[in-house]
């Protein structure tokens, strides 16, 4: 499996691959001569990569749950693109993990958005994982492979074996690549939220950042959209992380909820962001 940091210049090669899409291999070429020190061209540094955290003590992963409460009225909409390993009969059954109307809506509205999504879900609809990918509207981050608990007793999910959990995040990021999602960013949502220690310690040679939340919007199985944007703007803070969902038979209100939501929250001076501009204005970034 890759690890986080070969990903990087996996991700670089396959979009240098697909904008050359077809072109014939160069033939060999002969290597150049060194260059002296009167010709030498003193190189570039190379472009900042993502903002993420420092780890935590002992070198643990950072986990993230919010932006500076004291700066400007920022907010950053999260959705996970949830869909477990053995979910795939139940798809081909009919059942949609995908909301195409959701991501419509936050085009139209102009609204950034950060998808975390599962490598199983990329699987699924390897389309519109691109799509998305690809949008410079949004960002796709790691919610693990299967969307199985890092931790025991996490709302009744099976458990992700401690020794596999970082192949189970380096499996997503490869599912993303195989789906033509580009850059996919180094930041890693737990599913269900729950993590211990060892989950942290596990994940630290990873180099990712836990994103967490601070707003839930419980449209997870809700019927009512009102009462989820009530929850939503009862909760919003400068700063904020909400969690919602980008799955139509889990969460069939979110779509109406983001159409109440982002007009008010606007209303009220709240600038939509991704969570990387949350992270990179944080003073705990590295």
């Amino acid at each position: 499996m890759i690890t986080l940091v070969r990903r990087a210049a996996v991700l670089g090669t396959l979009g240098a691959t697909l904008a050359a899409c077809g072109t014939a291999t160069e033939a060999p070429r002969a290597p150049r001569p060194a260059p002296t020190a009167s010709s030498a061209v003193p190189s570039r540094p190379a472009p900042p990569g993502p903002p993420t955290l420092a780890p935590g003590p002992a070198g643990l992963t950072p986990v993230f749950e919010h932006g500076p409460r004291a700066r400007e009225k920022t907010v950053a909409l999260t959705f996970d693109a949830d869909m477990t390993a053995d979910q795939g009969p139940r798809a081909a059954a009919g059942e949609r993990f995908d909301n195409p109307r959701l991501i419509a809506t936050l085009r139209r509205l102009k609204v950034p958005a950060t998808v975390f999504m599962t490598g199983r879900w990329a699987e699924q609809y390897p389309d519109q994982a691109r799509f998305i990918g690809r949008d410079p509207l949004f960002e796709v981050a790691n919610h693990s492979y299967s969307h199985y608990a890092y931790t025991d007793d996490c709302h009744g999910l099976p458990t992700v074996p401690k020794e596999r959990m970082r192949s189970d995040v380096e499996r997503a990021y490869a599912a993303f690549e195989k789906a033509g999602v580009r850059d996919a960013m180094p930041y890693f949502r737990f599913p269900g939220g729950c993590h211990d220690r060892a989950a942290l310690e596990e994940l630290a040679t990873t180099g990712v950042t836990a994103v967490q939340w601070d707003v839930v919007s419980g449209d997870a199985f809700a019927t009512d959209a009102d009462a989820v944007a009530r929850q939503v703007l009862d909760g919003v803070r400068p700063g904020s992380v909400v969690v919602m969902h980008c799955t139509r038979s889990a969460a069939p209100v979110t779509e109406e909820v983001v159409r109440t939501v982002v007009p008010e929250l606007r209303r009220r001076g709240y600038r939509f962001v991704k969570v990387s501009e949350l992270i990179g204005a944080s003073d705990d970034r590295r």
